[in-house]
């Protein structure tokens, strides 16, 4: 499977209409993301069932910044909508698709109740600490 191209205007539909979509956020000027772009071509051959993004951060400064890029290449993994990871560096290719895989065997009821837990404990600090 080919990578696809992201932009600030396709971006967010691709997120949504995509049960899994990696990003690899990268520049044209950058030797690493030059190295790790065969890789990433490679993976996502392995799996079709995913989309594999590409962003541009040079074109796509906007784009770039809500994700807090500050070195790249930067790849990040959602699931349903879920950001599960947002990690710069290169990734071996054994190891990205074993992220892949970890990331299709993942219990997305479990996240989501992970993430509930953690948004309403972050809440009550916030509460006890307005109260003090």
């Amino acid at each position: 499977m080919a990578t696809t191209n992201l932009t600030r205007d396709t971006f967010e539909n691709t997120v949504l209409e995509n049960d899994i979509v990696l990003i690899d956020f990268w520049a044209g000027w950058c030797q690493p993301c030059k190295s790790f772009a065969p890789i990433y071509e490679k993976v996502s051959d392995g799996h079709p069932d995913v989309l594999f993004g590409k962003v541009d951060t040079d074109a796509e400064q906007e784009l770039a910044a809500q994700f807090g890029i500050q070195s790249i290449p930067t790849l990040a993994v959602f699931r349903e909508n879920v950001l599960l990871m947002n990690q710069p560096g290169m990734v071996p290719e054994s190891a990205l698709s074993e992220l892949v895989d970890r990331v299709k065997d993942l219990d997305m009821d479990a996240v989501r109740a992970e993430i509930a837990a953690a948004q309403a404990a972050d809440s009550d600090d916030k509460k006890a600490a307005n109260d003090t």
